[in-house]
C-alpha cells in the first residue's frame, strides 16, 4: 500500500471523489481499449503530487485507471533490443 493511503481516505476526499464522479456522469473519460465504461475511480491526470484539483481530476473506470497508472511516478518506457 502506498504512503498516501496508510491512513485510508479521508472525508474530504471521498466527498471530491464523489463531485468528480456526479461531474462526469459516472463515465469514464479515459476510454483506452477494454475500458468498461462505468466509472468507479478517479484519476489524478498530473498525478497526486499535484493535490486534488478537480480540473486535473477524471472519472475513470478501474482498468483504464489501473492501465494509466501514476503520471509522475512511473518510469519512462525504455527501448529494449533482443539479444
Amino acid at each position: 500500500m502506498s504512503r498516501s493511503w496508510q491512513g485510508g481516505s479521508t472525508r474530504a476526499w471521498r466527498k471530491l471523489r464523489a463531485r468528480v464522479l456526479h461531474r462526469d456522469g459516472y463515465r469514464c473519460r479515459i476510454e483506452l481499449p477494454g475500458c468498461t465504461t462505468v466509472a468507479t475511480h478517479v484519476h489524478h491526470t498530473l498525478g497526486k503530487a499535484a493535490g486534488d484539483d478537480p480540473a486535473h481530476l477524471l472519472a475513470a473506470c478501474a482498468h483504464c485507471n489501473l492501465k494509466t497508472g501514476q503520471p509522475t511516478a512511473d518510469p519512462a518506457p525504455q527501448p529494449r533490443t533482443r539479444w
